[in-house]
């Protein structure tokens, strides 16, 4: 295949979301841009290419061995944050086909936008967020991975959509896409069923829990319950500017998404290990702080911080473990790991080293 030939396909690919997709729809031809310029690829769009390159990416691989709701499981059945991630991608990637937008965008965005998730989960990022003098957000940090510490150089599209993908149910995700706004609907809907699944499974809920009357309008069946609440936004949003779902499916979808924080996100023996995540945790930012300092010969506090919280963010559950069993319990050297990109995180963050 020639040259010529390699550019005509990306330029058709183009000119059919030019004419087939939504007014609505976000265009890759259109795209605001990459931070830096860069020669096009011949044959993938600008969106499939952030796609291809979230997937490509170390933070990507590690969300198999990071939490989602259960600590480091060892039933290989429970969701990871892998599989969660995978999960949002298909949902979102539905209702953007079906109303005509861009489901490259939607896949892209729903690919990244956990790719700074914490280890040990929502637990790990509390704890972070103590630590951290302006707090920490898995939402921010996920930028954060694809624009400074992997530096994927993507889309402005897709940056902004996993900017924007989490926050209250009851508020409009603020991305400026509707492939943005699909894939804050998609995460919640794709861990709602999901975690109900995984709690069944843990023996924490019963099917019976559920109340009774988002079962009896939504189904005790994942997949109905799916079904039901996709069809509902894709009848809701069909030919609008605006991704939004009826009165009677939000309500029911808010109360069943308020009983799962109250008897399954914080639930006792979900989270009985907590404690114990809070300590690794702080132990090791402390230790690595005290590290730090010492090879540092020039630079603030800030970014001594900052470099730590980079370090500790991308850890896997089963790393952090790891780390934490070398530095505080005494064992064969031939089992430790290198912290060398401790210090590679170090110079990004503009720290010069001894």
């Amino acid at each position: 295949m020639n040259g010529s030939l390699s550019y005509k396909i990306r330029e058709e690919i183009e000119k059919k979301e030019l004419d087939f997709l939504s007014p609505y729809a976000a265009k890759s031809a259109l795209s605001r841009g990459r931070a830096k310029e860069e020669m096009r690829c011949p044959i993938r769009t600008d969106f499939q290419r952030d796609k291809d390159r979230i997937i490509h990416s170390k933070a990507f691989r590690r969300l198999k061995h990071k939490t989602q709701v259960f600590f480091s499981p060892t039933n290989d059945h429970y969701r990871t944050r892998m599989t969660h991630t995978l999960e949002v991608s298909q949902i979102a990637r539905t209702i953007a086909r079906a109303l005509d937008l861009n489901e490259d965008l939607a896949e892209a965005v729903s690919l990244g936008h956990d790719l700074g998730h914490t280890p040990f989960g929502h637990s790990g990022e509390e704890v972070l967020n103590e630590i951290m003098p302006e707090g920490f957000r898995h939402s921010e940090h996920s930028v954060r991975v694809v624009t400074t510490i992997e530096n994927l150089n993507l889309t402005q599209e897709t940056i902004d959509g996993i900017k924007n993908h989490s926050g209250s149910l009851k508020i409009e995700s603020p991305a400026f896409t509707l492939e943005g706004k699909i894939v804050k609907l998609s995460d919640k809907i794709a861990y709602i069923n999901h975690d109900i699944d995984d709690a069944i499974r843990a023996g924490i809920i019963k099917e019976s829990d559920l109340p009774e009357d988002c079962t009896s309008y939504f189904s005790l069946d994942r997949s109905e319950r799916i079904t039901k609440m996709l069809v509902d936004i894709i009848e809701n949003s069909k030919g609008k500017d605006r991704i939004s779902m009826s009165e009677e499916t939000f309500f029911y979808l808010d109360k069943l998404r308020t009983w799962m924080f109250s008897n399954v996100y914080t639930n006792h023996i979900a989270k009985h290990e907590e404690n114990k995540v809070y300590g690794i945790i702080r132990a090791l930012f402390e230790f690595y702080e005290r590290e730090l300092e010492s090879h540092v010969k020039d630079g603030s506090e800030e970014s001594l911080k900052r470099t730590v919280c980079d370090y500790i963010a991308g850890m896997t559950d089963r790393y952090a473990i790891q780390k934490y069993k070398e530095i505080f319990i005494p064992q064969s050297i031939q089992n430790s790991h290198s912290d060398e990109f401790l210090f590679t995180l170090a110079e990004i963050n503009g720290l010069v080293l001894n």
